[in-house]
C-alpha cells in the first residue's frame, strides 16, 4: 500500500506519456501485486490518483475536478500497467470518448516484468468517416515518439476548430435531440422532426437525432446506459452544445444524465418555455411567460431539504434557520402571487375591452390552430394588417384584433391567438388561460390546418384536445386548409372533400374569395343572444356551422 500511495509523489516529464522509469515500477508491482494498476496525469506530469484492479478506468466522481467543456478535452490520460501485453479494449476506447481524456495508454508487461509494448489512442476530430477516436499501432516503450504535450495541444485546437463549424453563428447553440419512449419509431420519428421546427425557431442547430424504443422507461437516464454513452459519443463528435430530450425530464433524471454527460441537458417543456421567452413584447405576454417559467422551475428546486430547517418539529430537526432552499422557493412563490396579481389587473381591463367591443354587437370571429400554420399571414391578408410573420414556431403569442369589412359594409371583428401545440406543457396553459379567455367572446372559430403538414390528423387532434380542455369546443367552427399551393391541386381536393373544408393560400389573395364570402354569409344570418358579463344582447351565429 504505502508503494502505491508514493507513486502519487512522482513527477513526469510534460513531453513524455510517461517516464521510462515510471513505466517499469508500475509494470513490476502490478506483477507484484497480481493487478493492472493505472494512472491519472495531469498535463503538468503531476499524478492525480492512482486506479487498481481489472480495467482501472476512473468515474467522472475521479474526474470531478476536471470538468470538461463540450469542445475540449479534460485535461488528464489515464495510463495503465497490465499484466499482459493485450491491445485496448473496446470499454477503453468508449470511456475515452465518454470521459474525454487526453489520450489512454496501455503498457504491456513482458515475463520479467518490464515494460513491452505500449497502445495508446487518442480521440479525433469529426471527420467524414466518422470515426471517434484512432488507435495506434503498439510500440515498444523505449521507441515511443510521441511529445506528448504538443500533440495534446494540437488535438484539442483541432477538436475545437472542426466543432466551431457546426454553429450556425456567433452565438448560436447547438444540439442533439433524443427520443426514448414506448411508441414506434415512426411516432418518435414524426414528433422529433417537430421538435426540430421548435429547436430551429429557438436558434439552436440541430446535429442529429436519436431515438430509442424502451419497453418502460428507465427511471434514471429515461434511456439505456449503454445508450446515453453512445449518445454523449456522438455529441463529443459532432461537437455539440445540449441535448433536448422530446420528453419531459424530472429533475432527478436531469442531474443524473448531466453528470453522465456534463452537457447542458433540457427537455421539450424547458424549450417551449424558451422560445415564449424570447417571443413575448408586450407586459402581459412576459408577464405570463415569467409565471409558466416559475411555476416549471419551483417544483425543481432540490437541495438539502430539511436538513437545516427550522420548519421541521421535533428531536433533530431544529436546524439554525431557513434554509437556502426554502428561501428560494419562497421568493419563487412570492413572485408568482404578485405576478397573478397583475394578472388578474390585466384581466380586468381585458373585460372592459370586451365589454366595449359587445355593446357595438359585432360577430366576433377568433382564428385558432396549430403553430405556423399562417394565421397571423391571414389576418394581414384579410384586415390589411402588419402583425409580425415568419415560417417558425410560435412567432405570435399575443391575442391581436382587428376589423374586418365586407362589401355589403358589414363588419366584423376578426382575432389572432397564439398557436396550440401537442402535449402543450401545462404551465403554459394555465399562464395564458386569460388570454385564452377572450375566445369564449367568439360567435365563429375559424380553425386553421397546414395542409402540407406530415401529420394533420394529429395536429388537428391536438387543437381539438384544447379546445375541449377550455371548455371552447361548443363555438361553432368552420375548418380551413391553408398553405394549398404547396400541394397539387388533385391532393388538396382530397383533402378539402375528406375535411369537409375550406381550402386556400394566405399568400395567394385570389384563393381567399370563397372563405370571404362564406364568412359574410354566415355573421348576416347571427342572432342575438343575452351577454351576463356585459348585461346586454350581442351577436351569435347559428349553431350548426357547416361549409
Amino acid at each position: 500500500m504505502t508503494r502505491l500511495e508514493h507513486l502519487c509523489r512522482r513527477r513526469v516529464p510534460s513531453d513524455k506519456v510517461i517516464s521510462p522509469e515510471l513505466a517499469r515500477h508500475c509494470t513490476e508491482l502490478a506483477r507484484e501485486i497480481g493487478r493492472s494498476i493505472g494512472l491519472l496525469i495531469t498535463r503538468r506530469g503531476a499524478v492525480e490518483q492512482v486506479l487498481v484492479g481489472d480495467g482501472c478506468v476512473p468515474s467522472l466522481r475521479d474526474l470531478a475536478k476536471f470538468r470538461a467543456g463540450p469542445r475540449a478535452l479534460r485535461g488528464i490520460r489515464l495510463v495503465r500497467a497490465q499484466l499482459d501485453n493485450s491491445p485496448l479494449s473496446q470499454s477503453d476506447l468508449t470511456h475515452l470518448a465518454l470521459l474525454r481524456l487526453d489520450l489512454i495508454a496501455a503498457i504491456g508487461a513482458g515475463d520479467d516484468g518490464r515494460p513491452a509494448d505500449v497502445h495508446v489512442a487518442h480521440l479525433l476530430p469529426p471527420n467524414p468517416r466518422g470515426q471517434v477516436h484512432e488507435v495506434l499501432a503498439p510500440t515498444p516503450l523505449h521507441n515511443l515518439q510521441l511529445e506528448c504535450d504538443k500533440f495534446v495541444a494540437a488535438l484539442e485546437t483541432e477538436l475545437m476548430r472542426a466543432s466551431s463549424g457546426h454553429t450556425v453563428g456567433d452565438r448560436a447553440e447547438s444540439a442533439i435531440l433524443v427520443s426514448a419512449s414506448p411508441r414506434s419509431r415512426t411516432v418518435q420519428e414524426d414528433r422529433l422532426e417537430e421538435l426540430s421546427e421548435l429547436a430551429a425557431s429557438a436558434g439552436v442547430h440541430v446535429l442529429d437525432k436519436i431515438i430509442q424504443r424502451t419497453s418502460e422507461q428507465h427511471q434514471r437516464f429515461l434511456l439505456g446506459s449503454g445508450k446515453l454513452k453512445e449518445v454523449v459519443i456522438r455529441a463529443l463528435h459532432c461537437g455539440a452544445d445540449l441535448l433536448i430530450f422530446d420528453q419531459d425530464l424530472t429533475p432527478a433524471q436531469v442531474r443524473a444524465i448531466s453528470e453522465i454527460t456534463e452537457m447542458k441537458v433540457i427537455d421539450r417543456t424547458q424549450l417551449i418555455l424558451d422560445i415564449f421567452a424570447r417571443r413575448a413584447h408586450s407586459r402581459e405576454g412576459k408577464i405570463q411567460v415569467e409565471l409558466a417559467q416559475l411555476r416549471y422551475l419551483l417544483p425543481r428546486l432540490s437541495g438539502r431539504g430539511a436538513t437545516l430547517s427550522r420548519l421541521g418539529g421535533g428531536i433533530g430537526a431544529r436546524g439554525p434557520g431557513e434554509t437556502k432552499l426554502e428561501t428560494d422557493r419562497r421568493r419563487v412563490r412570492d413572485r408568482i402571487a404578485h405576478l397573478e396579481r397583475e394578472l388578474s389587473l390585466f384581466a380586468r381591463h381585458q373585460d372592459q375591452r370586451r365589454a366595449r367591443r359587445l355593446r357595438h354587437a359585432l360577430p366576433i370571429v377568433s382564428i385558432v390552430g396549430y403553430t405556423n400554420a399562417g394565421k397571423s399571414t391571414l389576418l394581414n391578408v384579410l384586415t390589411k394588417s402588419r402583425v409580425s410573420v415568419q415560417d417558425r414556431q410560435f412567432e405570435t403569442l399575443d391575442i391581436t384584433s382587428r376589423r374586418l369589412r365586407f362589401p355589403r359594409d358589414r363588419e366584423i371583428i376578426i382575432t389572432d391567438t397564439v398557436g396550440f401545440i401537442r402535449d402543450l406543457p401545462k404551465e403554459l396553459m394555465g399562464a395564458f388561460r386569460t388570454t385564452l379567455e377572450e375566445l369564449r367572446d367568439a360567435d365563429l372559430l375559424l380553425h386553421l390546418l397546414d395542409a402540407s403538414a406530415k401529420d394533420l390528423d394529429g395536429q388537428m387532434a391536438a387543437v381539438e384536445a384544447i379546445l375541449a380542455e377550455l371548455q371552447l369546443d361548443r363555438i361553432p367552427r368552420v375548418l380551413v386548409l391553408n398553405k394549398c399551393d404547396r400541394l397539387p391541386p388533385r391532393e388538396v381536393e382530397i383533402l378539402r372533400r375528406r375535411y369537409n373544408a375550406l381550402s386556400i393560400s394566405a399568400l395567394d389573395p385570389t384563393t381567399l374569395p370563397p372563405l370571404i364570402d362564406y364568412l359574410d354569409a354566415h355573421v348576416a344570418n347571427v342572432s342575438p343572444r343575452w351577454n351576463e358579463q356585459a348585461g346586454e344582447w350581442c351577436s351569435a351565429v347559428p349553431a350548426a356551422v357547416v361549409p
